[in-house]
């Protein structure tokens, strides 16, 4: 897949992502698009934060709040215009609520454009090139064991060399994003170089207002706040499964969770990968490890790619953690609420001519990120008290085996095949019995 394609992939989909969020007939786009994005991070995502420095680095210490492993806020804030700024440079702020505790305002900044000079492309033959090494090994569903047809084994030499498995992309999970610099006349967006950064105690809550030289003023309220963290807690099983078991949230309306895993090569080199994910289906979709409404995790739930919003445990086959002894890291995603705003809002009349100056949208997620049997991370238990534990745990989650095939892997294989494909990937699922 080119990044071409990726391109109109998100763009088909951005038409339509706030105009499906607010559940109306829109016959005219708005002037302006508003995205909020509020997150909870926990475990080694929250030690995201600790990244200060330049670039990407700086960014997600501004985005994400406090220090140390403990649970942690994420914001970010995307404005997009199909005008041009009026009287000087583009500029827009998000005023908050003094909960919130980034001030009055955050400055919403928009790209400079620089004309850099390309050099020459070398040839590939002159790249030093070196064929990837290593496998891939694919598992999916929750349960005591993998059914027949797993693992799926991708070889990365096979990948290299173009010879890709087939069924292997799927664009069922799109990325719901309908703000960019791309789609936008002028963009400006939060966190940026003012220094600012979400705090652990900040809150959401109250009202808000968007004002800037190329958009309409926003006004709205927020009544939704930052979700609360999860705590997963991991406990083998006599049969060498791992149970995995995680606290409930009130406002979630699904979960995935994915792990990745290895062992190295003989010799050191680079063995064997291991990617396993909760889902039930074919879907590894990269909107899996994104902010997506609650009408696609609905969709998704009954599809049995997301486990449903009562769901608290998920069994780790034992075929995973034998096709990775060195190190299992793993990542669980709770989709939250969402929040959508129209001005001016529709007429009661459905033929009355509607054109909205403005759109406004918020969604929440909490995730957290761990080592499978490493102690201390954030609630996470391990070693002989976790393994006792889980011993003694009766509840076993054994959903009749079904034969899958495998849904797209997004960036997991970019590297391997020269970064041509791109696109995030990220796990989730539902076995439909509870695990």
């Amino acid at each position: 897949m080119t990044k071409t394609t990726v391109r109109l992939i998100a763009l088909a989909g951005a038409a339509s992502a706030v105009i499906a969020g607010l559940s109306v007939a829109q016959t005219a786009a708005p002037i302006a698009r508003y995205e909020m994005r509020a997150g909870t991070s926990a475990g080694m995502m929250a030690g995201m934060a600790g990244m200060k420095g330049g670039g990407m680095g700086a960014a997600l210490g501004m985005a994400f709040g406090g220090k140390g492993n403990g649970p942690q806020h994420e914001l970010w804030l995307e404005l997009g215009s199909s005008r041009m700024p009026d009287g000087g440079p583009p500029k827009a702020d998000h005023f908050m609520p003094a909960g919130a505790k980034l001030g009055v305002s955050v400055p919403l900044k928009s790209p400079v454009k620089t004309n850099t000079p390309q050099g020459p492309v070398e040839p590939p033959e002159k790249r030093n090139f070196q064929r990837p090494k290593g496998r891939i090994l694919i598992f999916w569903g929750c349960g005591e064991h993998a059914p027949a047809g797993q693992p799926v084994v991708i070889d990365f030499s096979k990948i290299a060399a173009g010879q890709m498995p087939p069924g292997l992309w799927t664009s069922s999970v799109p990325m719901e994003r309908s703000v960019s610099p791309g789609n936008s006349r002028t963009y400006g967006s939060w966190p940026n170089d003012d220094g600012k950064s979400i705090k652990t105690d900040s809150s959401l809550l109250g009202a808000h207002r968007v004002a800037g030289n190329y958009s309409p003023e926003m006004n709205f309220t927020l009544t939704h706040d930052f979700m609360g963290a999860l705590r997963p807690t991991t406990f083998p099983q006599p049969s060498g499964a791992t149970l995995l078991r995680w606290n409930p949230l009130t406002d979630a309306t699904g979960y995935h969770a994915s792990l990745f895993g290895g062992k190295s090569a003989p010799g050191g080199g680079m063995g064997d990968i291991v990617w396993w994910s909760s889902s039930q289906t074919r879907e590894f979709g990269g909107g899996l490890s994104d902010w997506l409404s609650p009408r696609t995790v609905a969709r998704l739930v009954a599809a049995r790619t997301v486990l449903a919003p009562a769901t608290t445990t998920c069994m780790i086959p034992a075929e995973v953690k034998a096709a990775a002894p060195e190190f299992e890291m793993a990542t669980l995603y709770a989709y939250g609420p969402e929040e959508d705003f129209v001005y001016p809002p529709r007429p009661a009349n459905p033929k009355a001519p509607w054109k909205p100056e403005w759109t406004a949208q918020i969604r929440h997620r909490s995730m957290n990120g761990f080592l499978v049997g490493m102690p201390g991370m954030d609630g996470q238990e391990a070693g002989g008290n976790s393994r006792r534990q889980g011993d003694a745990q009766q509840q076993q989650c054994q959903p009749k085996p079904k034969k899958r095939g495998l849904g797209g892997l997004g960036g997991m294989l970019g590297g391997a095949i020269g970064g041509a494909i791109g696109g995030a990937a990220g796990g989730s699922g539902n076995n439909g019995d509870g695990c």
